[in-house]
């Protein structure tokens, strides 16, 4: 027996008609998409065609065609959890390096990588893996990510190298 249709399509909101018909629990990376079937935590499928590629903000949701709403929730996954007396500075070099990070008022976390973790270590930071939900930080430019290649700037990287991110939002 297969699982139950919601509906054919859905498309993404934020404001809620009342209490949400299903919900749909993705990391971190699955919340960016524009057209993807997706699996609703009781089972259901879930066609997501969204007019164009978008971040699902945990606790947004996808609206039903027919009416209804899918709550999105951020699914717990594993995380470097980052605490140092210079918080800010750890912050700032971890947005040197482009990473996604969720800023609170005595941590921030981030996706687990060895290469970053060595680096925060190395600037006096605990770090600890955790597993939990990921809501990091939107882009400086209101389009809910920061993306390491398109947001329109130069990058100098020693050694004669830089590399281009196109052309800049801000001309």
């Amino acid at each position: 027996m297969s699982a139950p249709q919601l509906t054919a399509r859905a498309y993404h909101g934020h404001a809620h008609d009342g209490t949400p018909r299903d919900k749909v629990t993705l990391g971190y990376d699955a919340r960016f998409l524009r057209r993807k079937v997706l699996t609703c935590d009781s089972g259901a499928r879930l066609l997501v065609d969204l007019p164009q590629t978008t971040s699902l903000d945990h606790g947004g949701v996808l609206h039903l065609e027919g009416g209804g709403e899918v709550l999105v929730v951020a699914a717990p996954e594993p995380l470097l959890e980052v605490r140092a007396s210079s918080l800010n500075r750890v912050a700032w070099h971890i947005g040197n390096r482009h990473t996604p990070c969720q800023i609170e008022a005595s941590r921030l976390l981030i996706q687990r990588d060895h290469v970053i973790k060595a680096m925060l270590a190395h600037l006096g930071a605990e770090v600890l893996e955790v597993t939990e939900p990921f809501t990091p930080e939107g882009g400086a430019y209101g389009h809910g990510r920061t993306h390491a290649h398109e947001h329109g700037h130069t990058h100098h990287t020693g050694a004669g190298h830089a590399h281009d991110h196109g052309p800049r939002h801000d001309k």
